[in-house]
């Protein structure tokens, strides 16, 4: 099955806020949150988190990596769950003391703020006007590790570079679930598989085949989509095989447009953001992503791209 709505998924693992960025929510004893959205719609996701666990306290929110849509509320959550650890990567926490990447995250949540305003199901009285809080995490994860969560409850802790340097993706072994985000790609509504490698192809590869053989029955992915049941194991499939033809579809590219990075960027857009119908990532932070992308393959040795 794939699943892209709000609510409860299986094996007590939720999708709260919004599915197009979600906060993933595992209300077991010890309620854990995994991800934490976009800055500017916060008290969303609190609120709906809020609607499964009552006055239970979620411990541990675990953050893949800092991007603005993936650790925006991080600091609300703080403030509204008295005790909650934030959990990082060390390259993670690292990039938080950063002036340069928090003025970053602060200018793309202004950007979303806006778009918040015209989503349907987004109360306006539930969007921040203020400016993105950076944070300093709790936990900062220097290797892999099996972190115990609770009573019968473990997060298996995984280095899964590529998409960026500071990505780490979450298993539960009791409960076969994986929270993989962009380690593992994200299907957009048109059905094709984006590859989020930005810092290293190969890398990025390589996680992927590794999370592909754990005992998965839920893959989460970090935008839109959660993936049960038979899916699972196709999806890894379809990503690896989306890695892999987008590679060799940019290699093409540049030599069609004689290595001008630029045009190939506005070429791709026009195949794979524009017939998109959305919700999408916000134009500006796709383009960035995507330059991203080619720039890196171009830079790789001509025969390693092919």
């Amino acid at each position: 099955m794939i699943i892209n709505t709000t609510g409860l998924v299986d094996r007590e693992l939720y999708v709260t806020g919004m599915a197009w960025s979600p906060t993933y929510l595992v209300n077991a004893g010890t309620p854990l949150l995994f991800e934490a959205g976009f800055y500017p719609i916060a008290p969303v996701y609190v609120k709906d988190i809020k609607k499964v666990i009552g006055d239970n306290q979620p411990s541990y929110l675990f953050l893949t990596h800092v991007h603005y849509d993936h650790c925006g509320a991080a600091s609300y959550f703080r403030q509204n769950f008295p005790g909650i650890k934030i959990c990082t990567s060390k390259r993670a926490a690292e990039i938080l003391k950063r002036p340069n990447a928090v003025e970053l995250m602060t200018s793309l949540s202004r950007n979303f703020e806006h778009i918040a305003e015209d989503l349907p199901g987004i109360d306006r009285n539930d969007i921040l006007h203020t400016d993105f809080e950076p944070f300093v995490p709790d936990i900062v994860f220097d290797r892999e590790q099996t972190f115990e969560a609770g009573p019968s409850l473990h997060v298996e802790v995984l280095v899964t570079p590529g998409h960026t340097r500071d990505m780490l993706s979450f298993y539960i072994p009791e409960r076969k679930i994986l929270i993989a985000t962009e380690s593992a790609g994200c299907r957009s509504h048109t059905g094709e598989i984006i590859s989020e490698f930005l810092v290293d192809f190969d890398a990025y590869v390589e996680s992927l085949k590794r999370l592909s053989v754990l005992e998965c029955d839920i893959v989460c992915q970090g935008h839109h989509f959660v993936y049960t049941g038979d899916d699972v194991e196709r999806f890894f499939d379809s990503s690896l095989r989306s890695a892999l033809a987008f590679r060799d579809h940019v290699a093409e590219l540049l030599d069609a447009e004689h290595g001008n990075i630029e045009k190939v960027v506005e070429r791709i857009k026009r195949e794979e953001y524009d017939p998109n119908p959305g919700p999408k990532q916000p134009e500006a932070a796709y383009l960035l992503n995507l330059k991203t992308r080619v720039s890196h393959l171009a830079g790789l040795p001509r025969a390693h791209r092919n």
